[in-house]
């Protein structure tokens, strides 16, 4: 078993993506979304790093010391290239995220996963 405070940043940031690039597809599929367009349509509201950054925001206070610690790891990566239609500190926002939720599921902590994704995402749809 691979000790997690041993893996790279970038390598959270990578496997993070995949972790919410799954609960998204997930929970749209759950809502009843079948074609490739549609769903690609709705994941990008979801995926875009203002989208990231803006849930980010939501779920920061709720963190613990050590979930916030892979955020700030994450967030603090040096980026050398930062997509068009992202500010650097969304960009940031979002690669702290991703950290957060690589770390999370290597730790095996899925409960966890599921539930800051829906408080960063669903509850704010829901109201």
């Amino acid at each position: 078993m691979i000790d997690v405070r041993e893996v790279s940043t970038q390598a959270l940031a990578y496997l993070g993506d995949c972790v919410l690039e799954m609960q998204v597809r997930s929970h749209l599929v759950n809502e009843g979304l079948s074609t490739s367009g549609h769903l690609n349509e709705a994941a990008l509201s979801f995926v875009r790093a203002s989208a990231q950054a803006e849930a980010m925001k939501r779920i920061l206070p709720l963190l613990s010391e050590e979930e916030e610690g892979y955020f700030r790891r994450g967030r603090n990566l040096g980026h050398s290239s930062v997509p068009k239609h992202a500010t650097v500190s969304d960009y940031r926002m979002a690669t702290g995220m991703e950290s957060l939720f690589g770390f999370l599921h290597l730790a095996g902590r899925y409960e966890r996963i599921a539930e800051l994704f829906t408080l960063a995402y669903l509850q704010v749809n829901a109201e």
